[in-house]
């Protein structure tokens, strides 16, 4: 059985609908799933200051923290974030800079990754963001599982090769719940045969 962690950090609710759309799909392999959330690191005032931004963050209060112990489970990551000006939310790098002892030691290593973004306007550096987390993995020795054009609903839900993305606002029609379906199925599958 495959283990995965899927890990988001999501200000409005977005990337939270996606990582739950993921979250369903690779449960239904038969995968052990940890849907976890990574740590909010802006001040408690601003967070408040906006009422969907508080909202968001009430909504997914009791979904566990992701922590270096997750990582360390896991046979597979699926990452969701943001796109905060081209690349991934400050969040998502905080919790990566929280890594570096795991990777040090080869713990992160020879897993499959992939990883999803959103914006809230389209072509808004969603590619870049995913992208830029790519690079990141490359670093740890992980083993990039992205969606390609392996399924017909990557083209029908907006083309992106390197993973799913989203702009907020959209509804999540059935071919954006395919296309992140595909991608989390696509990585448990690979997640399998790396580990022989």
């Amino acid at each position: 059985m495959t283990k995965l962690a899927i890990l988001f950090y999501s200000t409005y609710g977005t990337n939270h609908q996606m990582a739950e759309i993921a979250a369903e799909a690779a449960r239904a392999t038969g995968a052990e799933v940890r849907l976890l959330r990574i740590a909010e690191t802006a001040p408690e005032a601003v967070v408040n200051g906006q009422d969907a931004w508080k909202a968001q963050a009430e909504r997914t209060a009791d979904i566990p923290v992701a922590t270096v112990e997750d990582m360390e489970w896991a046979d597979a990551y699926l990452f969701s974030s943001p796109t905060r000006f081209g690349g991934a939310s400050s969040q998502v790098r905080a919790f990566i800079d929280t890594l570096g002892g795991a990777w040090f030691t080869g713990k992160l290593a020879n897993k499959a990754i992939s990883a999803m973004s959103s914006s809230q306007s389209r072509h808004a550096g969603q590619e870049a963001t995913i992208l830029g987390l790519y690079t990141t993995f490359m670093h740890w020795g992980a083993v990039i599982v992205a969606p390609g054009f392996t399924d017909e609903s990557i083209a029908k839900s907006g083309g992106n090769p390197y993973g799913y993305s989203h702009t907020q606002g959209d509804e999540f029609t059935e071919d954006a719940k395919t296309a992140i379906g595909h991608q989390t199925r696509r990585l448990i599958e690979f997640a399998g045969k790396i580990r022989g």
